[in-house]
C-alpha cells in the first residue's frame, strides 16, 4: 500500500469512531466547508480557509486519538498488574518503574482514573476549535486585508458609550478551593472568596470575504461614528464621560448586522454549555462597531449593571483591524471578582485583539479596555471591535 492509501484508510477508520468525531461535528465540517466555498469564488481564498479548517480538525482528532490510545494502554496495565497480583481492579505499588518515596508506611492504592473525554467543538457554522480562555489553545492564522485608507490626521476625543457603569456579581463556576475553620468541634466549609472570570474564544470566526465587507464598511462610514457614551450610576443615558470611556462608536452595522448576529446564534448553545450558563429565549440584541485610537480606553465596568440594561445576559466582542496590527494595547482584561463585594479580586484573564477572533462573555462579569498606542492616530488604524450583547 502506498503512504497515501494508509493514511486514507487510518482516516476513514477515525471518521466511522463517533469518539473521535460525532455526527453532528461531521454534519459541522461538511456545513462549514460548504459555507467557505459559497463565500468566495476565489480558488486561493477557498483554498486558504479549507488548509485552515484542516489544522484545526487535525489538532482536534489528533489530540482525541492520543486520549483514547492513553486510556487504552492504562487499562491494559491495569487489568495486567490486577492479574499479577491477584487483585481485581487496583494496581500494586511497584507498577510503575522511576524514583521511589523514603520508606516507612506507603498510603493504599486505588484503581486508576481512566482520562475524560476531550472536550466538543462547538455547533455552527466556523471552524471547531473553541477553548475556554483559562486553558492552552494554538490560534490559526489570520487573514492579512487590505482596504481604502480615510485621509491621516489625528481624530477627535471620543467618550463613553452604551456600556454601564458599577460592578455586578459575575455568573460562572466557583474556584474549587474551600478553607475549613473550627466552630464548637464542628468542621465549617467556608464560601470561596473568588469568583473566577470565564470566556469562550472563537478563531477564524468569519470567512475572509465576510471580514474583508466588514471592514470596507467600516472604514466608509467613518464619518458616521460618534463619540462614545455611558449609562450614569443615577441611570441616565447617552453621558459622555471622558475619565470612564473613551472611543468612537457606529451603531448601524448595515448589512454586517445579519452576517454577525446569524453567526453569533450559530454557535450560541455550545458556547453557553462551555460557560456553564443555561439557554435562554433571546427576546432582543445589540450590536455597535467600536473604534479605539490613541489613547482610548474604557474603565471597569459590567454590562448589565443598569437597571435599563438588566435584561443582557451575554456579551461578545469581535476583534478586526489592518495587518500588521498598527496599534499597541487596547487588551481585554476580564476581572476575577470578590465573591463578598463584587469589586475586583486584583487578579484578570489578558486577551490581546487577534485578528478574527470573538470573545463570549457573561454580561456580569468585570471587564475593562486597557489604553491603545496608535503611532499614527489614523482612523484606519484603529483598534476595531464589534461589540453586542443579547438580551433575555
Amino acid at each position: 500500500m502506498t503512504s497515501k492509501q494508509i493514511l486514507d484508510a487510518f482516516s476513514e477508520t477515525l471518521m466511522q469512531d463517533d469518539r473521535i468525531l460525532s455526527p453532528r461535528e461531521r454534519e459541522l465540517l461538511m456545513s462549514l466547508l460548504q459555507n467557505a466555498k459559497e463565500a468566495s469564488s476565489d480558488p486561493q481564498t477557498q483554498s486558504a480557509v479549507t488548509a485552515a479548517i484542516a489544522r484545526s480538525v487535525g489538532e482536534t482528532v489528533a489530540q482525541r486519538a492520543f486520549t483514547l490510545l492513553g486510556s487504552s494502554i492504562v487499562e491494559q496495565i491495569v487489568d495486567r498488574a490486577a492479574t499479577s497480583s491477584g487483585i481485581e481492579g487496583g494496581v500494586s505499588a511497584g507498577v510503575f518503574a522511576g524514583p521511589q518515596p523514603p520508606s516507612g508506611p506507603q498510603p493504599p492504592s486505588g484503581p486508576m482514573t481512566p482520562s475524560r473525554p476531550a472536550p466538543q467543538p462547538p455547533s455552527g457554522p466556523q471552524p471547531p476549535s473553541i477553548s475556554l480562555q483559562r486553558g492552552a489553545r494554538e490560534r490559526i492564522p489570520a487573514t492579512v486585508f487590505a482596504g481604502p485608507q480615510p485621509p491621516s490626521g489625528p481624530q477627535p476625543p471620543s467618550g463613553p458609550g452604551t456600556q454601564p457603569l458599577g460592578p455586578q456579581p459575575p455568573s460562572g463556576p466557583q474556584p474549587p478551593s474551600v478553607s475549613l475553620r473550627e466552630r464548637s468541634n464542628v468542621a465549617v466549609l467556608d464560601a470561596p472568596a473568588i469568583v473566577r472570570a470565564q470566556s469562550v474564544v472563537l478563531d477564524e470566526f468569519l470567512a475572509p470575504q465576510e471580514m474583508d465587507e466588514l471592514i470596507r464598511y467600516t472604514l466608509d462610514h467613518e464619518a458616521e461614528f460618534t463619540s462614545s457614551e455611558v449609562i450614569s450610576p443615577s441611570g441616565e443615558p447617552g453621558v459622555t464621560d471622558y475619565s470612564h470611556r473613551r472611543s468612537r462608536v457606529l451603531m448601524d452595522l448595515g448589512p454586517q448586522d445579519d452576517v454577525i448576529l446569524n453567526r453569533v446564534r450559530a454557535v450560541l448553545p455550545r458556547v453557553l454549555a462551555q460557560l456553564g450558563m443555561e439557554e435562554f429565549p433571546v427576546m432582543r440584541t445589540e450590536a455597535q462597531i467600536t473604534a479605539s485610537n490613541d489613547g482610548d480606553f474604557f474603565h471597569a465596568h459590567c454590562d448589565d449593571a443598569q437597571e435599563m440594561i438588566a435584561s443582557r445576559r451575554l456579551t461578545f466582542v469581535y476583534f478586526f483591524h489592518r495587518e500588521p496590527r498598527p496599534f499597541e494595547g487596547g487588551e481585554l482584561r476580564l476581572h476575577d471578582s470578590k465573591n463578598a463585594d463584587f469589586v475586583s479580586a486584583g487578579s484578570y484573564q489578558t486577551i490581546t485583539p487577534q485578528q478574527n477572533q470573538i470573545v463570549f462573555f457573561p454580561c456580569s462579569t468585570l471587564h475593562e479596555i486597557t489604553s491603545v498606542q496608535c503611532g499614527s492616530r489614523d482612523f484606519a488604524d484603529s483598534r476595531f471591535t464589534v461589540n453586542g450583547w443579547l438580551h433575555q
